[in-house]
């Protein structure tokens, strides 16, 4: 046994060795190679059962603990991967089949008083080296283990709720009416019980004034129903075909996309199909995204969507239901089998829109799924009209377009670094019950915004300009639409841009909703070489500050920093500061902007050291302390190289699409920021050779066209987690007036992350977006492990926990059933970039005892 446990010993114990020395020579951490060394040693007289081998190893031990706790504070899972298998070593050879073994002094034994003496080789433990290792074990278990106790990461506190925590408003908060967005075409707010657009409405707060869940009763949610669409991933599929949809809640119905772009019309109360409209999308393994974010709603002129409260009788017969007097529109949607696509068009009042990824866009009847006969052509538009490139499968909408009173405003996704002439990023208004195009708004050429004939191929808009392919926002009564912007594609070479991209790349801009003129700018990132792309949708919302009550905008961005600004004017309310950026390692013909801004309210992590590198062993963790010091990294903003270039926060982003939920009455915000560093390499066409290219955002993209193609992917071990220490997920709650972080807390476990399925709560990466409501409850299922949680805004504490059939990398919506019952919806289908389980659920829950 001895022999055993010394060969594995010695096993372990070459490759700390020779990575130890490598990594010595980059100038990393020497513990790696004296760790090595002594184990070596260690082995070697184990193997020869020497007792001092168990002197050396207890000095290890020691030396092990104490390097650790000054890497790593007094941290569990930083000390785990330290001293875990040197402490396992020493547990084996405290086993009784080794220690045994090792060879002892001479003692004479005697069998009787008359017999003589003889002597034998005892196999009494040394008390010196034995016990010393048995000690040094104990100790570095006991600290180890001791260290569970220490939350060395969260950050502990409270949100301020007093404006709603009796339900009610202060007599200091803003209006609440005028704080949960515009009207719907027809002249009315969207009722309490329903969820007109992907935010709930066009303010983009994610938030329901609804009060029946809360934090007392979270606890009680039940599963009510839930479906499957019969729409799922396939062989020939992109990598990337994920569920990211956010239904909508209109009258009866509920209205959601499939990543194959068919559109559901579900019934609310029991989740049974009413109809479906399947587009026929072909597949096109050129996208880089197989996804539907949502549909938007068009609420028509004709008539009043009247909506009556719910009767005495009702009330009297649900005595749980405290919004008794919430309402919900009277559109009731007929049942149609089959694919309504196939069935005749007809004229629509109220419109269902949905953008499909071989760029179209179609306009529906909500109540039959049929097409829109006025609109476009038969009720859909070509979105590739006067495009300069038309390479299938480079452009396309992933979002639902905005709605601002008769106009549709759509935006789309160009393909990261395939092509450097590809597709426009270009914004364009459409009347919605025409199709007409109104207007243009091409980032690349800004100042002509007259629309375009769309049957002229000689009017083209501009090659691969910044694109906008996050969910937009509107305030009609300021008559601004604010989108999120994106980058020129290359992402990672700059020389292509010219002087109005470098303006409005990576950035939100606030257009004209009548003209689709700029009205103001600001931008995130100066000269963008990290693919920081805007992600998320920007909420609006009026807040109270120091210098009275403000119309707000807020947006949180990929670098982890939540800008705050006036949506009137585009001037911060949280300051935004600048400061140095790094300037090596730029290939030739390449600059760095010498400064990049950043706000007052930021989650943006502090830059990574070696220290902070991570492992499941030492021997991945010396691994990825290699790779750290052979790539270039001076920090944040830190320029892409041809030797490889470490991006912290990495381009999937702190927050990404999912974005934050503000409470408006209140002024403060909940999100998931994300923590993953990734590797940008570039490199030069004339090495590129027959590398395998365009596979989707991640690996090698061919850029066609330009120097350099570009190698982009997460900073992992070789065992596939990341190489800088957890937690890589967390929840967050600030306040947004004066971008105070309230808390911050690790969120997830690595259940479904890890070959064995073990709670532990590292806190885990995700994508997806939250929701809050009055009740004092957010909602969350976007880590990458199948479960859905409420949490307590006020604190971020878990108050509900629930395992789902399949990733939940979408955001959640609330409503109200016909029966008056609060009900949350997810949609889970998991997403092919993270890896979470694959499905296509619809999940509806209710307090359980309103199904009694």
């Amino acid at each position: 046994m001895e022999k055993f446990v010394a060969i594995i010993m010695a096993i372990f114990a070459a490759p700390l060795l020779i990575g130890g020395a490598y990594l010595l020579s980059l100038g990393g951490s020497p513990y790696y190679l004296f760790a090595g060394v002594i184990m070596l040693t260690t082995a070697f007289l184990l193997f020869k059962k020497h007792w001092s081998a168990y002197g050396l190893y207890a000095l290890f031990i020691v030396a092990t603990i104490v390097w650790a706790l000054w890497e790593s504070g007094f941290y569990w899972w930083a000390l785990a991967p330290r001293v875990g298998f040197p402490l396992i070593f020493g547990l084996l050879m405290l086993l009784p089949w080794v220690s045994n073994k090792m060879r002892g002094h001479k003692t004479p034994i005697s069998t009787s008083a008359a017999s003589t003496p003889t002597t034998t080789d005892t196999t009494k433990k040394s008390p010196l080296y034995y016990w010393g290792l048995l000690a040094s074990v104990g100790v570095g278990a006991l600290l180890s283990f001791g260290s569970l106790a220490n939350n060395a990461t969260d950050k502990l506190g409270e949100l301020d709720l007093s404006a709603t925590d009796d339900g009610e408003q202060n007599a200091t908060s803003t209006d609440t009416a005028a704080n949960l967005g515009d009207p719907l075409s027809n002249g009315q707010q969207t009722p309490d019980g329903e969820w007109s657009a992907y935010g709930r409405t066009d303010y983009g707060q994610r938030y329901s004034p609804l009060t029946q869940i809360n934090t007392d009763n979270v606890k009680d949610l039940e599963l009510a129903w839930q479906i499957q669409t019969g729409d799922v991933k396939g062989p020939d599929d992109v990598g990337e075909t994920t569920y990211q949809a956010t239904p909508l809640k209109i009258g009866n119905a509920l209205y959601l996309c499939t990543p194959h772009n068919w559109v559901m019309a579900l019934d609310a109360d029991s989740g049974e199909s009413l109809w479906t409209f399947d587009p026929k999308v072909e597949k096109n393994l050129q996208r880089q995204h197989q996804t539907c974010r949502g549909v938007s709603y068009y609420a028509g002129q004709s008539g009043s969507n009247t909506t009556p409260a719910l009767t005495n009788e009702e009330t009297s017969n649900n005595s749980a239901i405290t919004n008794k007097a919430a309402a919900t529109s009277n559109v009731m949607v007929e049942k149609i089998a089959g694919n309504t696509f196939e069935n005749a068009s007809k004229q629509c009042d109220a419109k269902i829109f949905i953008p499909t990824s071989d760029a179209k866009l179609y306009a529906l009847d909500p109540n039959t799924g049929q097409r829109c006969q006025d609109f476009g052509d038969d009720g859909a538009l070509d979105l590739m009209h006067n495009m300069p490139f038309n390479q299938a499968g480079y452009y396309y909408s992933t979002s639902p377009p905005v709605i601002a009173g008769d106009t549709i405003i759509v935006a789309g996704a160009v393909n990261d670094n395939y092509d450097v002439n590809s597709p426009s990023g270009v914004i364009r208004a459409y009347n919605v019950n025409t199709g007409e195009l109104l207007w243009n708004w091409d980032s690349g050429d800004p100042e002509n915004t007259a629309p375009f004939d769309v049957n002229d191929p000689t009017q083209t808009y501009k090659t691969s300009s910044p694109n906008s392919w996050a969910i937009a926002s509107a305030d009609e009564e300021l008559g601004l639409a604010y989108f999120p912007m994106g980058n020129r594609t290359p992402d990672q070479l700059g020389s292509y841009r010219n002087a109005a991209e470098e303006k409005y790349a990576t950035s939100v801009v606030a257009l004209d909703i009548k003209t689709g003129e700029a009205r103001w700018v600001q931008q995130f990132v100066h000269h963008d070489l990290w693919d920081m792309d805007t992600p998320a949708q920007p909420t609006l919302l009026d807040l109270d500050t120091a210098d009275g009550v403000q119309p707000a905008l807020v947006v949180p961005t990929k670098q982890g920093d939540v800008y705050v600004l006036n949506r009137a004017t585009g001037e911060p309310i949280v300051p935004i500061k600048e400061r140095d950026a790094p300037q090596g390692y730029l290939v030739a013909g390449e600059h760095a902007a010498p400064t990049q801004p950043y706000s007052g309210l930021s989650f943006e992590p502090a830059p990574l050291t070696e220290k902070d590198m991570w492992g499941a062993s030492l021997i991945d963790q010396m691994m990825c302390r290699i790779e750290f010091n052979q790539l270039n990294y001076d920090g944040r903003y830190t320029p892409p190289s041809t030797n490889g270039s470490l991006v912290y926060p990495g381009n999937f982003g702190t927050f990404n699409w999912g974005g934050i939920a503000v409470d408006p009455e209140n002024g403060v915000m909940f999100g998931m920021p994300t923590y993953l560093a990734f590797t940008s390499k570039l490199i030069p066409r004339e090495t590129l050779g027959d590398a395998e290219t365009n596979k989707g955002e991640q690996g090698v993209n061919a850029n066609e066209g330009a120097d350099y193609a570009v190698e982009l992917g997460p900073f992992l071990s070789p065992l596939g987690v990341p190489c800088q220490q957890p937690p890589w997920g967390t929840i967050a709650g600030a306040d947004l007036a004066t971008g105070e972080i309230a808390y911050q807390r690790k969120n997830g476990t690595v259940q479904d992350l890890s070959p064995i399925p073990i709670k532990l709560e590292l806190g885990v990466p995700g994508i997806g977006g939250p929701i809050i409501t009055k009740g004092g409850v957010a909602f969350l299922s976007a880590a990458t492990e199948n479960n859905f949680r409420a949490y307590d805004l006020k604190n971020g504490d878990v108050l509900w926990n629930v395992r789902i059939p399949a990733g939940g990398q979408a955001t959640p919506m609330t409503y109200l059933n016909s029966k008056g019952e609060q009900m949350v919806l997810l949609v889970a289908g998991g997403h092919g970039s993270v890896g979470t389980t694959i499905g296509d659920y619809v999940l509806a829950y209710k307090l359980g005892d309103q199904s009694k």
